[in-house]
């Protein structure tokens, strides 16, 4: 089968190629899927370094999460062959075909095509695990995402908005921006940096929760922005620089700063693990949270693809079809 295979860390995707390799093999409890749409994630860039948390020995395939259809399966799994699934991979998903533990998969939603059914998984759990779980957002609360406009920023407005909450999404792009003011409806956009005073005067005084991707110079303004009793979530640094506070600010403004590891939440909790996931795709069939697919690019042009990304090109979600 054809699947992309980083053989060393390296900058610039430069260990990086699309390579024959041999079929996987189904391990018992497994589960083989040929893969219809593979939903590209900045770690999935992060590992081509060796920069993310999840450091596989070389030679690994990237992508963490599949939508496709069952191959291969046992009897009591609870799919046949030919069942349309989605599931988490953590490795594997950049490729034609991947074996997968049973437990990481389920039904797709018959109101999702492949490419917004693979592109609900990682990103939906990172604002789950962070809205509900971490910061227990209540109707009418004011939530400001930042990095509105990538996979997880605009998750989170989506789950946000779908929560009750009142949403400021913020952007560098006014552009990309717009996309989101159109489709998902925040209560306010913003640009970055400069959100600071914007954000008191919307909100009466701070927001109650302040969701950041970004890291760096943004992160130090949240920290500007945010209430009395609000809640700080650190979820990653797409900035490329990772901030710090000293400790009297969060003191004297009464702020909790809660770190955003959606992924080993689930394997620490795994009963809340599952609840999330169950929770996630309850809405997602009811349509009460959509993905947005900005593009989708064939397994050949994957460098086009995670360039995309690196570059901060879309609107959502960029997705792979082997």
């Amino acid at each position: 089968m054809k699947a992309l295979v980083i053989s060393s860390l390296a900058p610039d995707f430069a260990g990086c190629a699309l390579a024959d390799v041999p079929d996987p093999v189904r391990a018992p409890g497994q589960i083989l899927i040929r893969v219809r749409a593979a939903s590209l994630n900045f770690p999935d860039l992060l590992m081509t370094e060796g920069k993310y948390q999840l450091k596989p020995d070389l030679p690994f395939v990237p992508g963490m999460e599949v939508a496709g259809e069952v191959v291969a399966t046992e009897a009591d799994s609870g799919f046949a062959v030919g069942d349309a699934v989605v599931a988490a991979t953590r490795l594997g998903g950049f490729a034609e075909f991947v074996a997968v533990d049973a437990r990481s998969v389920r039904a797709k939603p018959a109101n999702l095509d492949f490419a917004h059914a693979a592109s609900i998984g990682a990103a939906y759990n990172t604002a789950y695990v962070s809205l509900v779980r971490l910061a227990n957002v209540q109707p009418g609360e004011w939530v400001v995402v930042h990095g509105a406009t990538g996979g997880v920023g605009l998750a989170a407005v989506d789950l946000a908005k779908a929560l009750g909450a009142r949403v400021i999404a913020t952007s560098r792009s006014a552009e990309k921006l717009a996309v989101v003011a159109e489709e998902y409806a925040p209560d306010a956009t913003l640009p970055v940096p400069g959100f600071r005073e914007a954000v008191k005067d919307l909100t009466g005084g701070g927001a109650d929760v302040i969701y950041d991707p970004v890291g760096g110079d943004v992160f130090d303004e949240s920290t500007r922005c945010i209430a009395f009793g609000g809640r700080l979530l650190v979820v990653g640094f797409t900035s490329g620089r990772i901030a710090s506070v000293v400790t009297n600010i969060p003191l004297i403004k009464g702020f909790s700063v809660i770190g955003v590891r959606a992924g080993e939440y689930g394997r620490q909790f795994p009963a809340k693990g599952r609840e999330n996931q169950d929770a996630i795709w309850q809405l997602a069939a009811a349509g009460k949270i959509r993905p947005r697919v900005d593009s989708r690019y064939p397994l050949a042009d994957w460098r086009a693809a995670f360039e995309a990304m690196r570059d901060s090109r879309m609107v959502g979600k960029i997705v792979i079809e082997p």
